[in-house]
């Protein structure tokens, strides 16, 4: 089991024997900034901007690589661990791809002033796209949504939440998202010998009304590409199954191998996210990659 999944696990079993249950144990935040993007090569902007509640926070903006058209931008919602650091390999690709990309932490994780819960996240993502909105790069381009874990969850409720804010994006991309916060709980501590006794009554200390899976059909038009891994222990693969049932077309789901939000470490998964970014809505984005997409 991943750090992440641990953490999660043993906060339950602490909330659990205090008799409490709230949001907070969703997150799992790591603070400071162990590296940068330049230590992959790319060039980055340290931005700041301010939640509605005077929250503070940080993200990185990746520009598309100097020469390359600007194809468009990716808002990336990282998951529940870490900060976006432990995250940039969910994107550092696609700005050679010509897409830009702003890479948030949400309130707590990395640089980002406060303490992670919900709902005050969700003011987070509309700081970003507020952010977006003023960016002058970014105008005029196609905005989508790469949502990992966590974020996944986050992005789905949210867009069903601010229909605006829906209609300014041309395609969502979901990997390895839970479909309810609650049954990915019950999951983990069925791992643990000491919690599988108790997986059912534990689980239900974690809030599960802004789970995904009953967000997505509210996400009607918007186009959606669903990737899950079949060896995924922490979110397991039937949590994509359902999010993929319970998605409206347009919509696509791809199966994968390795490890939770392992995904773009693999050139097909990124050959495939780039040609559904370039063509949502059309059958382009539904056919395999060649091989010589996946080679460059």
């Amino acid at each position: 089991m991943s750090r992440p999944g641990r953490a999660l696990w043993l906060m339950l079993l602490g909330l659990a024997l205090a008799g409490t249950g709230c949001s907070a144990l969703l997150f799992y935040p790591e603070p400071g900034q162990p590296i940068t993007p330049q230590a992959a090569g790319l060039d980055y902007r340290d931005v700041y901007f301010s939640a509605a509640d005077g929250t503070r926070l940080h993200a990185w903006w990746l520009p598309a690589k100097a020469g390359t058209a600007v194809k468009g931008t990716v808002l990336h919602l990282h998951g529940n661990g870490g900060n976006l650091a432990w995250h940039l390999g969910g994107s550092w690709w696609l700005p050679k791809r010509g897409w830009q990309v702003l890479l948030l932490d949400y309130r707590g994780y990395g640089l980002s002033e406060g303490s992670p819960a919900l709902p005050e996240v969700y003011r987070d993502l509309e700081a970003a796209f507020a952010w977006l909105e003023r960016e002058l790069a970014v105008r005029g381009k196609p905005l989508a949504v790469l949502g990992q874990s966590l974020g996944g969850a986050l992005a789905v409720h949210f867009l069903a939440q601010q229909p605006p804010r829906r209609a300014q994006v041309s395609a969502l991309v979901l990997d390895g998202v839970p479909a309810s916060y609650r049954e990915v709980a019950r999951h983990l501590l069925a791992g643990g010998w000491l919690t599988w006794p108790l997986q059912v009554p534990l689980s239900w200390l974690v809030p599960d009304g802004d789970s995904a899976v009953a967000a997505m059909p509210e996400l009607q038009g918007l186009p959606v590409l669903i990737y899950h891994s079949r060896d995924d222990s922490l979110v397991p693969l039937a949590n994509g199954l359902r999010l993929y049932q319970a998605a409206l077309p347009p919509r696509r789901f791809q199966l994968t191998r390795g490890e939770h939000v392992q995904t773009f470490g693999e050139p097909a998964w990124r050959a495939l996210m780039l040609r559904f970014l370039a063509d949502p809505r059309g059958t382009s984005a539904l056919a395999k990659p060649s091989l010589d997409e996946i080679s460059r």
